[in-house]
């Protein structure tokens, strides 16, 4: 590091202890994205994190950062209006299975193709946590929960898969059983130009017995360990459909390709030096022309 960064991971950290329930996955994804800021060497001041509703989208409280918990399912659309507003803050989404696959489902899918210099990190655990346990977006089917007392019969969203197919150019997964891998994961995320996603199998200790620690140990495998492209998008597609590995549970980095244009590089009033936060109220005459020319 440099002689000028003096923050260490414990500057990361606010005065709220975290309110999880002790063993809860949530617990290395708070030390692991503390980590990546410290080994990027981003200020606290320089970062957001927004949130939503559910025992992951505590989050916010647990950071020496800003942050801000929005309503149910809305951290994506937030966090984009942070980023566009000032584009030289680094801005995490940060939230459940529930909160972004569920109820937020619409904004993930949009931010994906719009490609907003964000990055989103899911905390799936298979089951509202904060609700005592009901079915969630990705509980497998037949699972038995507080909603589904003779199993669920839905079929379970893919979110590797549907981030891939719709234009997010970073897809990533990690677990929370493996600090190292899920800290280096989430350090890419940080430095990739674009909507940068990263799904996390993260146990809920409380409310799911089958989804624990030791069943991902079992079953996750690193996708660097056998030499997967992840700038092939049919390989990250077989992978996240697991055409690849049938009887393991990928991790890694699917999906990275750096060649696209972010939805800031697009945006007509970043693009004439128009950053509403450092913005005064009153423009010049040249920038509303610019703005407003090809409306005339």
């Amino acid at each position: 590091m440099s002689n000028e960064f003096n923050f260490s991971i414990k500057d990361y950290q606010s005065d709220f202890k975290p309110t999880w329930c002790p063993g809860c996955g949530n617990f290395a994804q708070w030390r692991a994205i503390r980590q990546a800021l410290v080994e990027l060497e981003i200020p606290p001041e320089e970062v957001v994190l927004v949130s939503g509703i559910g025992c992951s989208s505590h989050m916010p409280n647990f950071l020496n950062v800003y942050g801000l918990q929005t309503v149910h399912g809305r951290g994506i659309p937030v966090a984009t209006g942070i980023r566009l507003a000032n584009p030289e803050l680094t801005v995490l989404v940060y939230g459940g299975d529930g909160d972004i696959y569920g109820i937020g489902g619409n904004h993930f899918l949009h931010s994906c193709r719009r490609n907003v210099d964000i990055i989103t990190i899911v905390s799936n655990n298979f089951v509202y946590g904060l609700t005592t346990g009901q079915a969630s977006a990705t509980t497998p089917i037949g699972t038995v929960t507080r909603t589904t007392p003779r199993g669920s019969i839905e079929n379970p969203i893919n979110p590797i898969a549907v981030a891939i197919a719709s234009g997010a150019t970073f897809v990533a997964r990690g677990f929370s059983g493996d600090m190292t891998q899920l800290t280096n994961i989430i350090k890419a995320a940080i430095d990739h130009r674009g909507f940068a996603f990263v799904d996390v199998f993260s146990p809920c200790i409380t409310f799911n017995k089958k989804q624990t620690f030791a069943y991902f140990r079992d079953k996750v495998m690193k996708v660097e360990d056998f030499g997967h492209d992840k700038e092939d998008f049919h390989s990250a597609m077989d992978l996240a459909n697991r055409r690849i590995l049938r009887n393991k549970l990928p991790t890694g980095i699917f999906y990275q390709i750096e060649n696209t244009t972010t939805y800031e590089e697009r945006d007509f009033a970043l693009n004439q030096g128009i950053i509403p936060a450092k913005t005064d109220l009153e423009l010049s005459d040249e920038q509303i022309n610019a703005i407003t020319e090809e409306f005339y």
